[in-house]
Formats: structure tokens, C-alpha cells, sequence
């Protein structure tokens, strides 16, 4: 229900008060302030959420493309649940938005602020709320607080004045209000307090919301909390941090806090961690207090003491209001009234930890991912780079076996009789011996020396000859393993490894060429490992022995006895022929090797089939990653890193203009962040592909670490208002240097401070390659010093003050191909520092007035575990050479 449109009997946005129209303009200028940077949070992680899920999408041609909306975010599952089902294992499949963080952004960006009233009785909540707001809006007075029933009320903004009972977050009530009954100057006592008339219980709940065409509302919403009798504090903070962020103030007019005071604050402090502004609201009908009963600045109040014991302020808190040292947001305590404008210093500090912490957040997810991404690049490329030559080196190695063990095959037939030959006269006797104590299975021999049965004969002489075959085959196939056993420490490690790693990303579940190559190696030399498709040289031994054996013409004996067994024995070993046997031996061999070699060969072809497959797409993948996914990621980061530090540090000042290239401007800033002086670049990229490259090249000098030879880059803000907002620049904030090296040799450098300037740069350089990136550009004008001295006419042949910084320009991969020559970006710089360089020219130094192109490749970040064998070559960004000035 409307109030009729009625005026306020007076609605200046400024009014009497120790608020006043200043304290309004900085709240208003803070909260909108607020409100335009979360608006920027708000956008970048809509657009990181819709990246993960293009990356899910872009791999699994059955998701459907997800429109992107505000709520987009809120009702949709979180994107670290979804699995990278197109995706080959270990691919891109850990990229994801992990749920944790997803959900406490997400409520971060939804949530609005509002200023939250709370008091120790409702009549001091009533004028801090009239302060606030500088016009009386609520009655100065409301009874009794024994019998004070204070509703919730809620003010936001509007065109008109208007008055309603609506229950928070759902809907109005249809309700008559005193207010709707005619004119009035404040709000009437009835529709503030909950009447005790039979109201039903949505009339008890209510709030009442009151909205007012005022500045403060048009930036925030104020809530005043109800009589503490009808609901607890900690409940009304219960109820508004799910939606809102709430600036809390707790309005105070006694010069002590009592027994219920505390508990309600204890209980706020026991289940939220926001800090609270603690104002002394001045009573009722006075003036501002004389200067002369002004407790002095460094007078403790018994209040102070009391918060101190609650844990709100701490012994090194300064009553004075100002801000403390910590960038966290701290509780204050607030009792002159006229100090009333610190609350727009407390709101701004609660109001910007709670987007520092939330764009850390998000710039962490975003470095993690990116990271992530160009480890992943750097397989896929080295995968396209080492396959082939994996499956050419099993190709190469599985010949140069097979023709090895062919040529013994060939060679060794004469070998083998002999050593046949050799074998069976030296186990001769022993082997007569052993058969002629040989007890029989399953046959029952006399002992009286009868004879046996044909059938038994039979069985004696068969468990005879396996015994000659089992020793035989056991002394030969030894000496046979011996001959060739060098072929598996030169050919089977290493060829094995090789096929298992093509066989293994091929993810199959039989190894079959694998088997092939094992089924080559059985066929040669005997070894511990036993196919069902192939036989050993054992078994094949065996084999060709009892063909031989099976061949005699026994005679029955007469009984079995000793000399019967002997006998069977030595016309057994006699039967056999040396030659013969070692033929059919290398004969077998032939045939079994031809057989797996050609099984091999086709197995492989096969595989080299499904690897060319394979590696199509993972070169599209990895084409997509470079390209696409890695530079907009390193975009987004970019944002967040830039959003975090003009929260901290505010947007830089520049100053004197020091030079000028193909695509920014070098400034002189004289403070930022703490680092003074300072160089600024600012640079305003074309297109979208000098947006990507700058990004992926700020992520590598960000991720580098701290380094005496580096120039250290402190931070980036994006200027959205740029050239009248026409466009946007990064402004890159360095660290400042006034000389290059050119300039100090120009001036004379003794041979000794040469050298060891030269040594400081092969110090900076060793680290950048330690690091995986490759400067591309080291010239005279891309190192960087100060002299020490603020006039130098005369070199000194001193060089104790050189402490030599970092290289600037392209960092690229350590092995790759020759480089375009184009226009980059920016640089990392090596610093030179000594006392014999020249004095620094007025005016803009030489070593910035001139931005010089470079020869340009890849930036390949290394793998730190593949840093002495293998070098990195995933992401490739585009970089210009920077110059260079001396100290």
C-alpha cells in the first residue's frame, strides 16, 4: 500500500547533524564504488563459468551450449562435477571449476550490501537511522523499552514515498497503515511497532518497508533490526547474510554496556566474524559536547575497555576511528558524535576485503587452471613429438633383432652339433646310471626278475626315454641360452618399455604386439615366459628328441631288470643324430621367427594406424589450447589479478611521460602499492590477439619468482575510461630504472665492472632458463641499472656496486624453430647497478624514449621435473622487446 505520495514535512539529502551532507557523499561514493566493482567480479566469473563449460562442451559434442544469464551461475551444478567425458584419459579432464569455490563466489556476486542498525534500546536505533538518512524520519522517541515492540524496518529507494507490511523477501501485505490515513512528518508509532490486537502471525513477521527518494538509498538498503524481544540480533544476521552483505552498526547511548548488551554481542561474535561500528549516538535535546568535556584522544572509555573484553577491539586499537594498519576491515568505536563520517571509512574497509578476498579467490582458481593448462600443452606436444620416433625406434630395433637371431639361426647350426655332441658324452654315464635306478610309475615290476607284459614294457621304456629327453633337453637348452643371452640386455629393456608406452595410450586391454615381440624372444633363447601360441627352445628340443627316440625298434627283454634299463638307455642316446638334430633345431627357429616377425610387423601397423588417429586429435586439442582456452583463461585472469590490486593499491597516477612505442606509453609514477618510484606502461592492445598475448605474458612474469637479477613487476590495473572510455589499457606497473647499459658504455666502463656485468646477466639468464623461458632479445638496451651516485662525471674503476637485475624480451622454448620478427608487448629486464656509469640526463631517459621490435618465438614455459632433458613447448605468446635504462 502507498503512502499517497506524501512529501516529507522536509527532505534535504544533507541535514542538521554530525552526519551532514559530506558523510552521505562518501558513503554514497563508497558504496557505488562497491557496486561498479562487483559488478566487474560479477561479469568475470560469469564469463570463467561459461568458459568451463565450453571446455566441457567443446570435447563432448552431445552437451548443448548453455545460454549465459545472471542466474545462470546459481541453478546450474557446479562445473568440477562434470567429468571430460570426450577427452582421452589425463587430458584436460582436471580442468575444472571446483565446486567449493564456484559456490562462495557465486554467493559473493549475488549478494548485496546493506547497512544493518543494530542498538541497545529501538529509541537510539531510531536516530542513528535519522543521522544517517539527515532527516527525521522515525519519531524521536517510541515509550517505554519495557514495552517497546519494534518491527524490522527496511528503507530502500524510489521515486515516491511510499510505506507497506510486506514479509521479508515474499510479498506485500494487504494492510491499512495510520501512514495511508493522511499527513505526517514521521512515520506514525503504530506502523513502526507489532500491535497487540489478535494479528495473525505473517503480521507479527512483517516488516516495514519504507521507500524514499534519498542518495544513500539509491546505493544501499538500510535495515533497522527489530525490539530485541521479538527477535534476537543474531537471528535478523541469520536471516541477511544469505542475500545480502551486511555493514553492521551498533548505535550506543550509555557509557556502558550492560549485562544483556554483552551477551547479544558475545552471540553475534560467537557465530559471524564481521566487524562492527560502535557509534555513541548523543542524546536527546543536546548540543554537540563542548570541546572542554571532550574525553581526550588518548583516554580509554570504560566502552573501550569493555569491547576489548569482548574481543571486538584490540589494546593496540586506536579510539580515534581511524583505520588501522591491516587491509582486514576491524571493528570501531566511535563516541563524538561530529566523527560520524569514519563510517564511510569502516563500510569502505569491510566492503573491500570482502572483494579482495573474493578476486584472490577467483584469480586462484584462474592461475591453477592456466598452470594446469600448460602442463597439459606441453604433454600433448611432446606426445606429438615422441610417438613417432617411438614407433620408428620399435620398428628399427625389432629388425635389427630379428636379423640378429636369423644370422645365429644361420651361423650357430654347426655350434649347436658340437655342443649336442659334447653334451651327450659328458652325461652319458650319467645318464645310464640315472636310468638304471629309475623307479617306474604306475607299472608293477617282480621282483623274482618274471617277466612282464608287453603293455608294461611299453609303458618302462616311454618313462625311460622321458627321463634321457627331460636331462637332455634341460643341458642343452642351457648351453643354447648361454650362446645368444647378450640379445636381451641389448635389444629387450628398452624395446620393451617402448611398446608398452605406444600400447598403453592406445588404452587397449590385450598387448598384442607386445605378445609378438615376446613370441620373437621365446623363439630365440628361452626365457622365463610361456605362450599359448608359441613354444621355448626347450619345448621345441623335446620335441625333435622324442621324434628321434620314438623311431627305435626295441626288442622285448625278458624281464627289468638293471642291465635291461641300461640297455634301453644307451641304445636310446645312440639313436640319436647330433646333426640332425641341430638342423631341425635351426630349422624351427627359422620358421618361428619368420612367423612372429610378420605377425609383429602387422600388429605394429596397426598400432601406428590407431596412433595417427589419436594424435590428429591431440593436435587439434592442443591447437585449441594454445590458441583459445590458454589466452582467454589468461585474459580472465588477467581481470581478476587487475581487479584485486586497484582495490588495494587504487588506480596510479602518472606522471612525466618517459617514452613511447608502437602500442603503449611509458610514465613516471612517482608511489603505488608501496613501491616507489615506479615505471608505468600503459598499453592498449589492438585486438583481440594482443589482448591474449599480453595476458599469457603477464601470467609468466606474475608466476616467476622474486630474483635479485629481475626487474620486479608489482602489478597491472585495467583503465576501463581509457582515451574518454573510447578504449581499455593495461597499465603495468614496474619497477623503476633510469640507465642502459649502451649509455653506460658510451660513458666508459672499466674492463673489470664489464665483466662483472656480463656475469650479472648470465646470472639472470640462468634463472629465466631455470625457469623455462628463453630471452630472445639480450642487447646493450635491454639491461637496466641506477647509479648509485647522483652525479658521476668521472668512471670509477670500482665495481662493488653492481648487483646486475633481469633480462627483457621474448622468453620462448629453449629447442625451437627460428622466429618471426613482429611487434610484442612487453619484457622481462635484467638490472645493472654500478657507481661508474654516467650522470642521468634531464628529460626522458635513453633507455625508455624508444620501444625497438624483436625477433619473436614461442614462450614455452619448462616443466620443472623436464628441465635438464626436455624443455617445454606448449603455450607460445607473442612478445616485444623492451628497452632498457641504467641506475
Amino acid at each position: 500500500m502507498e503512502g499517497d505520495g506524501v512529501p516529507w514535512a522536509s527532505e534535504p539529502v544533507s541535514g542538521p547533524g554530525p552526519g551532514g551532507g559530506g558523510m552521505i557523499r562518501e558513503l554514497c561514493r563508497g558504496f557505488g564504488r562497491y557496486r561498479r566493482y562487483l559488478g566487474r567480479l560479477r561479469q568475470n566469473l560469469r564469463e570463467t563459468q561459461k568458459f568451463f563449460r565450453d571446455i566441457k562442451c567443446s570435447h563432448n559434442h552431445s552437451c548443448p551450449s548453455s545460454p549465459t544469464g545472471d542466474d545462470g551461475g546459481a541453478e546450474r551444478g557446479p562445473a568440477g562435477d562434470v567429468a571430460e567425458t570426450g577427452l582421452q584419459a589425463g587430458q584436460l579432464s582436471c580442468i575444472a571449476f571446483p565446486a567449493k569455490e564456484e559456490k562462495y563466489l557465486q554467493q559473493i556476486v549475488d549478494c548485496l550490501p546493506c547497512i544493518l542498525i543494530l542498538g541497545q534500546d529501538c529509541n537510539v536505533k531510531c536516530q542513528l537511522l535519522n543521522l544517517l538518512l539527515g532527516v527525521r524520519v522515525l519519531p524521536a522517541r517510541l515509550g517505554s523499552e519495557e514495552n517497546c515492540k519494534l518491527r524490522r524496518l527496511r528503507f530502500t529507494y524510489g521515486t515516491q514515498t511510499r510505506v507497506s507490511l510486506a514479509l521479508p523477501g515474499q510479498y506485500e501485505l494487504v494492510h491499512t497503515l495510520v501512514a495511508h490515513q493522511g499527513n505526517w512528518e514521521t512515520i506514525p508509532e503504530e506502523d513502526l511497532e507489532v500491535q497487540e490486537d489478535g494479528e495473525d502471525a505473517a503480521h507479527v513477521l512483517a516488516e516495514l518497508e519504507v521507500t524514499m527518494h534519498h542518495a544513500l538509498l539509491q546505493e544501499v538498503d538500510i535495515v533497522v533490526a527489530p525490539c530485541q524481544g521479538l527477535r534476537p540480533a543474531v537471528d535478523v544476521l541469520g536471516d541477511l547474510v544469505n542475500d545480502f552483505l551486511p555493514v553492521i552498526t551498533y548505535a550506543l547511548h550509555k557509557d556502558e554496556l550492560s549485562e544483556r548488551d554483552e551477551q547479544e554481542l558475545q552471540e553475534i561474535r560467537k557465530y559471524f566474524s564481521f566487524p562492527v561500528f560502535f557509534f555513541k549516538v548523543p542524546k536527546l535535546g543536546s548540543e554537540i559536547i563542548a570541546s572542554s568535556t571532550r574525553r581526550l584522544e588518548n583516554e580509554r572509555s570504560p566502552l573501550h575497555h569493555q569491547l576489548i573484553g569482548l574481543g571486538y577491539l584490540s589494546s593496540s586499537h586506536c579510539n580515534c576511528g581511524a583505520p588501522g594498519q591491516d587491509t582486514k576491515a576491524q571493528s570501531m568505536l566511535v563516541e563524538q558524535s561530529e566523527k560520524l563520517r569514519h563510517l564511510s571509512t569502516f563500510s569502505h574497509q569491510v566492503l573491500q576485503t570482502r572483494l579482495v578476498d573474493a578476486a584472490k579467490a577467483l584469480n586462484l582458481v584462474h592461475c591453477r587452471s592456466l598452470d594446469i593448462f600448460i602442463n597439459q600443452a606441453f604433454d600433448m606436444q611432446r606426445d606429438l613429438q615422441i610417438t613417432p620416433k617411438r614407433l620408428e625406434y620399435t620398428r628399427k630395433k625389432e629388425n635389427e633383432l630379428y636379423e640378429s637371431l636369423m644370422n645365429i639361426a644361420n651361423r650357430k647350426q654347426e655350434e649347436m652339433k658340437d655342443m649336442i655332441v659334447e653334451t651327450l658324452n659328458t652325461m652319458k654315464e650319467e645318464l645310464l646310471d640315472d636310468a638304471a635306478n629309475m623307479e617306474f610309475k604306475d607299472v608293477i615290476v617282480p621282483e623274482n626278475g618274471e617277466p612282464v607284459g608287453t603293455r608294461e614294457i611299453k609303458c618302462c621304456i616311454r618313462q625311460i626315454q622321458e627321463l634321457i629327453i627331460s636331462r637332455l633337453n634341460q643341458a642343452v637348452a642351457n648351453k643354447l641360452i648361454s650362446s645368444v643371452d647378450y640379445l636381451r640386455e641389448s635389444f629387450v629393456g628398452t624395446l620393451e618399455r617402448c611398446l608398452q608406452s605406444l600400447e598403453k595410450s592406445q588404452d587397449v586391454s590385450v598387448h598384442i604386439t607386445s605378445n609378438y615381440l615376446k613370441q620373437i624372444l621365446n623363439a630365440a633363447y628361452h626365457v622365463e615366459v610361456t605362450f599359448h601360441s608359441g613354444s621355448s627352445v626347450t619345448r621345441m628340443l623335446w620335441e625333435q628328441i622324442k621324434q628321434i627316440i620314438q623311431r627305435i625298434t626295441w626288442v622285448s627283454p625278458p624281464a627289468i631288470t638293471l642291465e635291461w634299463k641300461r640297455k634301453v638307455a644307451q641304445e636310446a642316446i645312440e639313436s640319436l643324430s647330433a646333426s640332425k638334430l641341430a638342423k631341425s633345431i635351426c630349422s624351427q627357429f627359422r620358421t618361428r621367427l619368420n612367423s612372429s616377425h610378420e605377425a609383429f610387423a602387422a600388429s605394429l601397423r596397426q598400432l601406428e594406424a590407431g596412433h595417427s588417429g589419436r594424435l590428429e586429435k591431440t593436435e587439434d586439442l592442443w591447437l585449441k589450447v594454445r590458441k583459445d582456452h590458454a589466452p582467454r583463461l589468461a585474459r580472465l585472469s588477467l581481470e581478476s589479478r587487475s581487479l584485486q590490486d586497484v582495490l588495494l593499491h587504487r588506480k596510479p597516477k602518472l606522471g612525466q611521460e618517459l617514452g613511447r612505442g608502437q602500442y603503449g606509453v611509458v610514465y613516471l609514477c612517482d608511489n603505488w602499492g608501496g613501491h616507489f618510484p615506479c615505471a608505468l606502461k600503459s598499453v592498449v592492445p589492438p585486438d583481440e590477439k594482443h589482448w591474449n598475448d599480453l595476458a599469457l605474458e603477464f601470467h609468466y612474469m606474475r608466476s616467476l619468482p622474486k630474483h635479485e637479477r629481475l626487474v620486479d613487476l608489482h602489478g597491472s590495473v585495467i583503465d576501463y575510461g581509457y582515451g574518454g572510455g573510447s578504449s581499455i589499457a593495461v597499465l603495468l606497473i614496474m619497477e623503476r630504472l633510469h640507465r642502459d647499459l649502451y649509455t653506460g658504455l658510451k660513458a666508459g666502463l672499466t674492463l673489470e665492472t664489464r665483466l662483472q656485468i656480463a656475469l650479472d646477466v648470465v646470472e639472470g639468464i640462468r634463472f629465466l632458463h631455470s625457469q623455462g623461458l628463453v630471452h630472445r632479445d639480450i642487447k646493450l638496451k635491454n639491461v637496466l641499472g641506477n647509479t648509485t651516485t647522483p652525479s658521476m662525471s668521472t668512471p670509477l674503476a670500482s665495481s662493488s656496486g653492481i648487483s646486475a637485475r633481469a633480462l627483457s624480451s621474448s622468453p620462448k622454448h629453449l629447442r625451437g624453430v627460428p622466429a618471426k620478427t613482429i611487434s610484442g608487448t612487453m619484457c622481462e629486464e635484467v638490472r645493472a647497478t654500478s657507481p661508474t656509469l654516467s650522470r642521468p640526463r634531464p628529460g626522458p631517459h635513453q633507455g625508455e624514449t624508444e620501444t625497438r621490435p624483436c625477433s619473436r618465438a614461442s614462450c614455452h614455459p619448462l616443466r620443472p621435473s623436464h628441465r635438464r632433458a626436455t624443455y617445454r613447448q606448449g603455450i607460445r605468446g607473442r612478445h616485444r622487446g623492451r628497452p632498457f635504462a641504467f641506475r
